[in-house]
């Protein structure tokens, strides 16, 4: 889960155009004749077992072009340049706020998908699509605290904790900069989905303060240095934590004293995607009690599909589960408008 920056997006687009337009852009994998033994997955990295891909190939005889980003930025970019080809792309709520708004999304056709029946309500209806007209929920999560405590003496119950000269280039944090920032506003007790310049401005110097104690930004491993040791302690999403537990049985997870974000990943179809109707067999594939579960058990992120919940074992519907007061206390990651700038610009500031 990543936030959209105005900069970091031009960024991105600039280079996705450029290495189109060299015709060196080997990443997307997509396929843009309308092959109809064809699908164009753009997905996170490790969020999706290789397991799953085959069987659904096995099954239908469609090939699957499986392609990662690491961040919403990244994704975002990818199909503002034009749609590259990709049949389905996996963003967050937020994200998917703005793609709604600005027609980039295909209406999913509801008769083709009767697994949606296996989802809980609670997860549909979102903020971002209240009518559910181009979403289906796919994972979910929060933002968690890991310590490796066999090698950090200090108890640590919240974000503040982290400051602490004991983790001096021993944290790895997200490669996130509403993550980021929005710990140091939870410490303050601001909201995280901000937009008061001056709080914001003050978070930034907060997290700049922190950094002589952060080793690493990373969005696509942070488990790997705390279950090495690299890393004493990291900010980090959920099933990460939980995966670099099932490693490193000293790893504790900590669900902060502050808040926290909170945030959910759905299957989209962009506009103009070649192979819509193998897009929605896919999801609904996907959508099975069986195939949930297992997908559960190699990341184990919150599962919207109440019926693969009850499959799981009890381990891994631990893993999972978010204690009640947290999750209260915590605010889904929501778009923040022309405020992402600042954000933005903060990042760059802390990154430099």
């Amino acid at each position: 889960m990543r936030k959209l920056g105005i900069l970091t997006i031009t960024l991105v687009l600039m280079a996705s155009l450029f290495l189109s337009a060299c015709g060196t852009n080997s990443s997307s994998g997509a396929d843009s004749k309308s092959n109809e033994k064809m699908l164009n997955i753009f997905n996170w990295s490790e969020y999706l077992p290789e397991s799953v891909i085959q069987k659904f190939e096995k099954e239908t005889g469609i090939k699957v072009n499986y392609t990662t980003f690491s961040s919403n930025e990244e994704m975002y970019a990818k199909l503002s340049s034009g749609n590259l080809g990709y049949d389905i792309a996996v963003p967050t709520l937020f994200f998917i706020e703005m793609l709604a708004k600005e027609d980039m999304l295909e209406k999913i056709n509801k008769d083709n998908i009767p697994n949606l029946k296996n989802l809980d309500p609670d997860f549909t209806g979102t903020f971002a699509d209240p009518n559910d007209e181009f979403t289906v929920p796919y994972l979910w999560g929060s933002v968690v605290i890991a310590v490796n405590k066999e090698i950090v003496k200090k108890g640590v119950k919240g974000y503040d904790d982290l400051f602490d000269p004991e983790f001096k280039n021993s944290l790895v944090m997200p490669e996130d900069n509403r993550a980021s920032i929005g710990a140091m506003l939870a410490i303050k007790g601001y909201p995280i989905n901000n937009t008061d310049e001056k709080q914001i401005e003050e978070a930034g110097e907060m997290l700049k303060k922190l950094k002589p104690n952060i080793k690493a930004f990373d969005g696509d491993n942070p488990k790997g240095l705390l279950i090495t040791g690299e890393a004493k302690a990291g900010i980090m999403y959920s099933a990460e934590a939980a995966l670099a537990k099932r490693e490193n049985p000293n790893i504790e997870i900590i669900f902060p004293k502050e808040a926290s974000f909170l945030w959910q990943d759905n299957f989209v179809i962009p506009k103009g995607a070649p192979h819509k109707e193998n897009a929605e067999k896919f999801i609904d594939f996907v959508l099975r009690p069986e195939i949930s579960k297992e997908i559960s058990e190699a990341y184990p992120y919150g599962n919207p599909n109440k019926e693969a919940v009850k499959l799981l074992s009890k381990e891994i519907q631990e893993e999972m589960s978010i204690p009640k007061d947290f999750f209260e206390r915590s605010e889904y990651a929501r778009d923040v408008g022309e405020t992402t700038v600042l954000y933005d610009r903060i990042w760059t500031e802390v990154k430099q």
